[in-house]
């Protein structure tokens, strides 16, 4: 197969880049204008596996046509996007065109260039602010009602793509609406947990990258925003997914839509860890102690966000390997002060 993968020299997308390189032989090219993708990263991927870049950005709509159409691609797995939510109200015309826009004239280039298979990066910030969590987590058919500009930029996003795939024979699709993504490359050198890539953005807004950011001394201190939530200790609680059980999702999506209809797909652990027990934990795996201050709740935010990832084990439950195999906290948390102790 001939795979795109746009924003694949960022944080998600070069862990899908990483495992395609070393699992399969298709032909792989990555599309990123570098905004907030690292070089080193992308020579990290070539030490593994020979692959083609492309330095563009998504808003060049002639010359993103002619790469699709010169290339025909067969899938296009897409991450390229703005996610920083505050940002996102500060500035939503940047989230609807680089998102929205953007993502509608990839979409529109790959049904009139032939591409058969498009794997879509969304976020569970389209569910918004729940106000009855159910006990087993948000699934997929509940209500979607973003609060902010970025998690409707998304879903706007998915029904462009949704529309599409309706309009056009031969088009399929599968939609990821990504929980808490942390963590780094799973990767050990002498037994050692040496993370090979990882998260870089120098601005992260990730609760475990900025807990690792303190471990390691990056950062004075960091903040709970909240601990009045009606929650076992009284701080949020979220569903956190190790970034390479996420990739590996979305080679199990590619080879999933050889045989199934397009859908809609929860990705998280279903099962959630409080702001405190993260924070604990990362200081408990790192032997290193940080200044922790109580600021108030952020807007929106709500008490707790898990997924209910019922439908994509039942509708996978014929891979004969495990669907996860890192849903560890301790594991991502220390994968993540790994990387960041590479990074200092």
């Amino acid at each position: 197969m001939n795979i795109l993968i746009t924003g694949g020299a960022g944080y998600i997308g070069s862990h899908l880049a990483k495992q395609l390189l070393e699992l399969t032989s298709n032909k792989i090219t990555i599309l990123d204008n570098l905004s907030t993708g690292s070089k080193k990263t992308l020579d990290t991927l070539a030490s593994i596996r020979e692959f083609n870049f492309i330095k563009l950005d998504l808003k060049e709509f002639d010359d993103v046509f002619n790469v699709l159409d010169s290339n025909k691609f067969d899938v296009i797995v897409h991450f390229a996007a703005s996610i920083v939510v505050p940002e996102s109200v500060e500035n939503p015309l940047k989230y609807y065109m680089n998102n929205t826009v953007n993502t509608t004239n990839l979409i529109k280039c790959a049904t009139q260039t032939g591409v058969k298979k498009f794997i879509f990066s969304s976020t569970a910030a389209v569910y918004g602010e729940p106000k009855d969590m159910p006990t087993s987590g948000i699934n997929e058919d509940f209500l979607t009602s973003p609060i902010n500009p970025y998690g409707m930029s998304k879903l706007m996003s998915e029904r462009v793509l949704q529309d599409a795939s309706k309009a056009t024979d031969n088009f399929k699709y599968v939609i990821f609406r990504y929980f808490n993504v942390a963590g780094a490359d799973i990767h050990y050198e002498n037994d050692d947990l040496k993370p090979r890539i990882g998260q870089s953005f120098p601005k992260a807004t990730h609760l475990i990258k900025i807990a690792s950011e303190c471990a390691v001394g990056k950062r004075e201190k960091m903040a709970i925003f909240g601990n009045d939530f009606d929650t076992p200790d009284s701080t949020g609680v979220r569903d956190y997914i190790h970034v390479d059980d996420l990739a590996s999702a979305h080679i199990n999506a590619i080879e999933y839509l050889d045989n199934n209809e397009s859908d809609i797909f929860n990705l998280g652990y279903g099962k959630g860890f409080s702001v405190k027990e993260v924070i604990d934990t990362m200081k408990t795996v790192t032997k290193k102690d940080f200044v922790v201050d109580i600021a108030p709740r952020r807007a929106g935010d709500p008490a707790i966000l898990i997924a209910d990832n019922s439908k994509y084990k039942q509708k996978f439950a014929y891979k004969k390997a495990p669907l996860f195999n890192y849903d560890n906290i301790e594991l991502i948390c220390k994968s993540t002060y790994e990387w960041e102790n590479q990074l200092n």
